[in-house]
């Protein structure tokens, strides 16, 4: 269900690192621009705010990419979708390399708050408010964007960056396994509040959106429960082997 390579046009490469952009992003990008033509008196703010996200998104993934290859992981691809953006990490299996190869991408959002509030400041007090309205609304919105983006992102739904955090910081508790499952447990549980948030206010996205993470955090479950099992199955045969045999 996540985005690949397949059916992406490849933007650029930075950092050894290639971006691609899914071509489903071009439809709902449509989509949304004319849904808020009326925002501003001009398309061209609608554009450079839905540039802007998938840019703030951009760097959230390249924090991700760019702090797991300092853990040693590997990070060479990163895809953008209408949901947000896909870095493909592989950060080594330890805990502390999985908490930073994840936290990066929150802490790019922590430091542009202070740079896009100073921003929006900065336009005001020159009054850009009067002579150029629909500047310091865009501003405004984008800055909105980003601290949106930063608190959804940290909510403990697996696979959400939050649900990650949660399971890397319990890996140091219970282990690898067991901390998989319950931030997958967990995660199914936030995934479905937030599903039924979205139909009883009747956001389309947000809907969507908690099906993409249900799904992918079901997966995730599953995949948690057959670790545990070929684990417990390995033990068992492990003692089994360990066992005297009787002489006959």
């Amino acid at each position: 269900m996540l985005p690949t390579r397949e059916g992406s046009v490849r933007l650029f490469r930075l950092f050894g690192i290639e971006v691609f952009l899914h071509w489903s992003w071009f439809a709902v990008a449509l989509y949304t621009l004319l849904s808020r033509a009326d925002e501003y008196s001009s398309p061209v703010w609608n554009v450079a705010e839905y540039l802007a996200l998938f840019a703030i998104v951009l760097m959230h993934e390249f924090g991700h990419s760019l702090a797991c290859r300092q853990t040693g992981g590997q990070a060479d691809k990163i895809v953008l979708w209408p949901l947000g953006g896909v870095a493909f990490v592989a950060p080594p299996q330890r805990p502390g390399a999985q908490l930073w190869s994840i936290a990066a991408g929150p802490l790019v959002n922590v430091i542009l708050v202070p740079l896009l509030y100073g921003l929006l400041w900065a336009l005001d007090r020159q009054g850009v408010g009067e002579t150029h309205p629909d500047l310091l609304e865009c501003v405004f919105t984008i800055n909105l964007i980003n601290v949106v983006l930063l608190v959804f992102n940290l909510l403990p739904v697996y696979p959400l960056d939050g649900g990650q955090i949660f399971r890397s910081v319990l890996w140091y508790v219970i282990g690898p396994v067991r901390s998989l499952l319950a931030a997958t447990a967990l995660g199914l549980f936030g995934g479905a509040a937030l599903a039924a948030y979205g139909l009883w206010v009747g956001r389309l996205w947000t809907v969507i959106m908690a099906g993409f993470l249900l799904f992918t955090c079901w997966k995730s479950f599953r995949f948690a429960l057959a670790w545990r099992a070929h684990i417990a199955a390995a033990e068992r045969a492990a003692a089994d082997a360990a066992k005297p045999v009787d002489p006959v």
